[in-house]
């Protein structure tokens, strides 16, 4: 049987989720595993979490340095959240030759060369499972599940707090701000949501996802980011009628050297699979080119479904006999043979708002001719003079549809655009 001495950077909910499995489940891991998993220190700024789990006072530390120096403890856990300290603490721990886990997607994102370039000076391992898509096993599929694939494309709903605000938009028609109130009564979304609703924190996952799913780094500076604070229950209806839910999605593609990673709403068809996760639920569709399809489904948040991803992550530190590292150039730049794809192709749906008058239909089906749009369908209503027209497009360059736009908004001044939004390919 061996001990392993665990040690855990933040008490709060992550990190008491950590413990709790560590604790509850000691018996079955030992038992699976061979392990007798330890928690030695606990190192937490406020005295009164760490004692709200019941942890004696002798694992309490006082600073870092009473987990660096102490010689048995050989796995730290992070789940202080933010870049500093965890930064300044992690490459400390890794120099010293201990392992990390870590759930931090945002410092992984932002500053995995370094904190990579510690973890080999220190010939530590640095694992990071829990940092996308909770307790979805993603990471560990790509790394060694996955190794006979060239991974063609990934795309995910990989942000429980927007993809609940957009179910219940869907499905009680709910307004955004209304959805998003609830999902912050509920625990799902801060009190300041931004890293969510604006496709921050979609956008570091991606970064990672992608750099592994495509063995090149890919900085979170070449991922192309929107969020979902502009959509409306009226976009949600029209989806709808056309057989379409809306999405925020990760969307990572690669076609030899060419590259594109973004994250915005999508309309999805209802027939594909992932239209079909809903509240805080993830998922993470993948395609190989000899696996094909496959997707992941589960929690992407909470105490304990991330939590069971770090403990993946400690018992994987334990059992390896020398640290896992990327097999790409990790230095935090874009490799000079990759293409990040900035001009998408995709199918638009369009939607505006103009003067009710003759001619003006084929107007605007005239200014999509002349910049190479092709209109799908097209479905127009009248209200007290004003037109509302919704027009779906074949594929087409984005700057051929934003170049489209500009010329239509320049045709009337009481021309407006209310909506453009990608729609994926089924």
């Amino acid at each position: 049987m061996k001990t392993v001495n665990v040690a855990i950077m933040g008490i709060g909910t992550v990190g008491g989720g950590t413990y709790e499995i560590l604790t509850e489940n000691h018996d079955l891991l030992l038992k699976t595993q061979g392990i007798d998993f330890k928690v030695k220190k606990v190192l937490d700024k406020d005295i009164s979490r760490i004692k709200r789990f019941g942890i004696p006072e002798s694992a309490f530390a006082s600073s870092i340095e009473d987990i660096i120096s102490d010689d048995e403890i050989s796995v730290v856990v992070e789940t202080m959240g933010g870049v500093e300290p965890a930064k300044t603490f992690i490459e400390k721990v890794l120099l010293s030759g201990k392992s990390i886990v870590t759930a931090n997607k945002e410092l992984i994102a932002k500053h995995w060369p370094s904190l990579e370039q510690a973890a080999k000076k220190g010939k530590a391992g640095l694992y990071f499972e829990a940092s996308c898509v909770g307790g979805v096993p993603i990471i560990r599929a790509l790394q060694e599940g996955l190794q006979a694939n060239n991974i063609e494309k990934i795309i995910g709903i990989i942000n429980g707090t927007t993809n609940y605000i957009l179910t219940k938009m869907t499905e009680e028609n709910m307004s955004y701000a209304a959805a998003l109130k609830e999902a912050q009564n509920l625990g799902f979304a801060e009190f300041n949501p931004t890293a969510d609703v604006d496709g921050f924190d979609a956008s570091y996952t991606l970064s990672i996802l992608s750099s592994l799913a495509f063995n090149t780094c890919i900085p979170i500076t070449s991922v192309y980011r929107e969020g979902i604070t502009g959509i409306t229950v009226e976009d949600i209806a029209a989806g709808k009628e056309l057989g379409y839910v809306i999405k925020l999605l990760a969307i990572g593609k690669k076609n030899g050297t060419d590259v594109e990673v973004r994250v915005h709403p999508a309309f999805v068809p209802v027939s594909h699979p992932l239209a079909s996760v809903g509240g805080s639920f993830n998922a993470v569709f993948v395609k190989g080119d000899f696996v094909d399809e496959l997707m992941f489904y589960g929690r992407g948040a909470g105490a304990r479904p991330t939590g069971s991803a770090i403990v993946s992550d400690i018992v994987y530190a334990s059992k390896r006999t020398s640290p896992l590292y990327t097999t790409f150039e990790n230095n935090g730049k874009l490799d000079g043979s990759v293409n990040i794809s900035g001009d998408l192709t995709s199918n638009f749906y369009i939607s505006v708002s103009v003067k009710d008058i003759p001619g003006v239909l084929s107007s605007i089906a005239g200014i999509f001719a002349s910049n190479n749009v092709s209109i799908e369908s097209v479905v127009q209503k009248g209200k007290d003079g004003i037109a509302f027209i919704r027009f779906l497009t074949h594929a087409a360059k984005e700057s051929e549809i934003r170049r489209a736009i500009s010329e239509f908004s320049e045709l009337d001044k009481s021309n407006r655009v209310i909506s453009m939004i990608r729609v994926l390919e089924n």
